[in-house]
């Protein structure tokens, strides 16, 4: 397993910060299921694990401490895997479970609500300290890993004086937090714990009840659909969008709170769930408009569910052919936790299709292919997938909507992707023209992590840390392109692309929380430059656009070396009487 522990620049430098707001294939043969075997369990793969109330909790303890120890630096690693709990009771007073979740490591409940499972303990991340393990400690670096459907309750015992103190959840970029229910202490998003710097920047919590929350060093987070006891404080742009408890927003920019009452539009992410029969579903929440607090209050949220038959489970090494046939057949996809090479694209055409994956399913880019094809069609949901670009370039790595085609999206219905997120090097050297493209109508994107990758393992020198290697190597153009109509983003984050991070073309679109880091790593300004102008806009809006909005947006721009180069302004929109951002 290939580990880094290159560090991830710190944000000090120069920091915008726009508060923006606007009107492994394995060979064991099957799934590990812990505790007695139940009848109709699906063969979901060697890296999906399954606990029951009667799995004792000195064996979750093993396993879960076995897996940190083996993920929790492995951040360019190939592993990938899912810890799914029955419904029933985990942990208590006398033996609370405590566990660690490192790189690529899914903790999710089988319930229909998150009450049905109930975990007596703790879940948490820390920091990673970079330098020898005891200094240069911070969260910068601590993304992908997922925690959903459950109820914890918080029990610090046997920890020390300053771990007893909260439940840690100390992340960056593409970590989500979703439908959880937190009680009985404090919920901390920063680990002050450890030697500093603590420095943090996350991060996304959704249709979830939670105590006090610390908001400490995190740079920036949205809160969606949510109820909180309260919020510490912010950084540079923490945002709440239909969260019961958020903070007023009446200082802005001081603290740089933006807050709204409702949330436009939204979709929670499908789940995998055990009905009352013991039979495994796949819940597909309804989209819904003006919405404020959790979801499963009265049990399911609004949707359907779609039977696990009625999915085609896919593992790595199964072939794009295969895949293709099942869906178009009228299967749903599943994707086990594992990394797949796609040579050619999975198509996405039949309406209402969804495609979750489990454990940060990888789909890879091989020979320049687009590894997700979506259509224009009504209702498709993409969940729980990354998507790294290949060492040839591919124009791009996930397309919903032809440019030109007809397209056929609802406002009732719209396609949603959730928790997708993209990489463009890292572990390995990756080139794509353009990461995500939409030119559907009506599209919903809640939560991605699009990122050019400004570290890894790829062995780069030329140039101030390897940067010289890294610019002309790690190509990417542009992060997301917005061509279609009312596209709605709820917590929209992308790092480092060469030219114009996201590009806004189509007309009504939405984006509550952007986040996005300008590249470190060019060369020379000449290297980066549009014409005569002086860089590249973090968040670009098509000049013939006439209505977008933008709530809570922020830019920052830092070398990370002796060289600085002019950025002419961070974000752009049309120049004429009533346009412009709204601070």
């Amino acid at each position: 397993m290939t580990t880094s522990h290159s560090r991830r620049h710190t944000r000090r430098s120069l920091a915008l910060g726009l508060a923006l707001a606007t009107a492994v294939t394995a060979t064991a043969p099957s799934t590990a299921t812990a505790g007695p075997p139940r009848s109709g369990t699906p063969d979901f793969g060697p890296n999906v694990t399954i606990f029951s109330p009667d799995t004792p909790i000195d064996e979750i303890q093993a396993t879960m401490d076995a897996r940190h120890a083996a993920q929790v630096d492995a951040e360019m690693g190939t592993d990938r895997h899912a810890y799914l709990f029955l419904p029933g009771d985990y942990g208590n007073t006398e033996q609370p479970l405590q566990v660690k979740l490192g790189y690529y490591t899914q903790v999710s409940g089988l319930g229909t609500t998150p009450t049905d499972v109930r975990v007596h303990g703790k879940i948490e991340v820390y920091n990673r300290c970079l330098d020898d393990g005891t200094s240069n400690c911070l969260a910068l670096v601590n993304f992908w890993r997922t925690l959903s459907n459950l109820a914890l309750t918080i029990d610090s015992a046997d920890q020390d004086d300053c771990r007893s103190s909260a439940n840690f959840w100390a992340v960056s970029q593409a970590v989500s937090m979703r439908r959880l229910d937190v009680s009985g202490g404090t919920l901390s998003l920063m680990d002050y714990c450890t030697a500093g710097p603590h420095y943090a920047s996350g991060g996304f919590i959704a249709d979830s009840r939670l105590p006090d929350v610390v908001n400490g060093s995190q740079q920036q987070w949205l809160t969606r659909n949510s109820e909180i006891g309260s919020w510490s404080n912010a950084v540079w742009n923490q945002v709440f969008a239909g969260v019961i408890g958020a903070p007023d927003d009446a200082g802005f920019p001081d603290p740089p709170y933006t807050t709204l009452g409702t949330t436009p539009l939204s979709r929670e992410k499908p789940y995998l769930f055990v009905d009352d029969r013991g039979r495994y579903q796949v819940r597909v929440p309804a989209a819904r408009r003006d919405t404020r607090g959790i979801s499963w209050d009265a049990g399911h949220a609004p949707g359907r569910s779609i039977a696990i038959r009625d999915f085609y489970i896919a593992r790595p090494g199964d072939s794009v052919r295969t895949i293709n046939q099942e869906l178009a057949r009228g299967k749903h996809l599943l994707l086990t936790p594992g990394r797949y090479d796609i040579a050619q694209s999975i198509r996405i055409r039949r309406p209402d299709t969804v495609v979750l994956g489990l454990g940060h399913a990888t789909l890879t880019a091989v020979d320049g292919a687009i590894p997700l094809d979506v259509a224009g069609v009504p209702g498709v949901v993409v969940a729980g997938v990354t998507v790294d670009a290949g060492l040839q370039e591919s124009p791009v790595l996930l397309r919903v909507g032809e440019r030109h085609g007809r397209h056929h999206s609802t406002p009732r219905n719209p396609i949603t992707l959730s928790d997708v997120y993209f990489r463009v090097g890292g572990p390995h050297i990756g080139r794509t023209h353009t990461a995500l493209e939409i030119n559907s109508d009506h599209v919903l994107i809640d939560h991605t992590w699009v990122w050019r990758g400004d570290h890894g393992v790829e062995d780069f020198t030329d140039g101030v840390k390897g940067d010289t290697d890294r610019w002309r190597t790690n190509t990417g153009r542009y992060g997301a392109i917005i061509n279609g109509d009312r596209v709605t983003a709820t917590g929209l984050f992308v790092e480092h692309f060469q030219r114009h991070n996201t590009v806004w073309n189509g007309e009504h679109g939405t984006t509550i929380l952007y986040q996005n880091e300008l590249p470190y790593d060019p060369p020379t300004q000449a290297d980066w430059m549009k014409g005569d102008v002086e860089g590249w806009a973090g968040y670009k809006v098509g000049d013939r656009v006439r209505h977008h909005t933008l709530y809570g947006g922020g830019c920052t721009c830092t070398t990370g070396t002796t060289r600085r180069f002019i950025l002419k302004t961070a974000s752009r929109c049309r120049t004429a009487p009533g346009y412009g951002f709204i601070t």
